[in-house]
């Protein structure tokens, strides 16, 4: 059985790393090199970076920002934020990242998943989901709609469907945030991401809700998530990624633990 991964989640906004609640309300609290660099020591799996308003203010992603936290870290991370092209992936990736998360640019134009993973491998090709609890309807059966730019707009598209297109277009990752708990610390959506992880043969990191380390092993096992994406639990210093593997390893579920 493979290890499950915590990654770390680093949400920057003006080149500072921010958090917020349900995608509102975002705060700026730190450096993102720094934190990035603080997690590497910490003994996360994975490290993911967004840029969250590159897409909503349709402007690039910052790459110095990737290139510093590439510098300053030895270990897998993700980048997403306003990459709308093959070019915008290849320099994000030239930058220093292992992989690159699409997910408004994906939306408008799903075509990007497959020129992408053609290019450079499905390895590398992530597809970010934020994803709201709408009810089911004869647009949304799975009842949950795609939403793009930051939470900002609903695309009336079932987040079911569009998660088995992105495999099949040749997405490697799906990465799956619950607008709903974002940020809440009251746990994940294990409804949302048992669906999704049971519906696709890719891995699935579940994102959004984590506030004690009993969320992550909820998510790990009842939601079959193969990953779990931490912020604000770790953020504010209520616990540490050893104290949060401590816990998964006393509960049985494999982790890589560093000491």
């Amino acid at each position: 059985m493979l290890s499950k991964r915590i990654i770390p989640c680093l949400d920057v906004r003006d080149g500072k790393l921010t958090k917020g609640i349900k995608f509102k309300g975002n705060v700026d609290i730190g450096d993102p090199v720094e934190m990035a660099a603080f997690y590497y020591r910490e003994g996360a799996d994975e490290l993911v970076f967004y840029d969250i308003t590159a897409s909503s203010d349709a402007r690039n992603i910052m790459l110095e920002v990737v290139r510093r936290v590439a510098e300053t870290i030895f270990m897998p991370f993700s980048v997403g934020g306003g990459l709308r092209t093959v070019a915008d992936m290849y320099a994000v990736l030239d930058a220093g990242a292992e992989k690159v998360s699409v997910n408004s640019s994906a939306v408008v134009n799903p075509q990007i998943i497959a020129e992408g993973a053609r290019q450079f491998g499905s390895q590398c090709i992530v597809l970010g989901m934020d994803v709201l609890k709408v009810g089911v309807s004869d647009i949304t059966p799975s009842g949950y709609e795609i939403v793009i730019h930051g939470g900002r707009k609903r695309m009336g598209l079932d987040a079911l469907a569009w998660a088995k297109q992105a495999q099949d277009l040749g997405a490697g990752e799906i990465c799956l945030n619950s607008i709903d708990a974002d940020g809440t610390r009251e746990g994940y959506e294990l409804n949302l991401t048992r669906m999704i992880s049971e519906a696709v043969s890719i891995p699935v990191i579940a994102s959004g809700g984590a506030g004690v380390p009993q969320h992550l092993a909820e998510v790990l096992t009842v939601g079959r998530a193969d990953a779990a994406l931490i912020a604000s639990m770790t953020h504010y210093g209520d616990y540490t990624v050893a104290q949060i593997k401590d816990h998964l390893h006393r509960q049985g579920i494999k982790v890589r633990r560093y000491w």
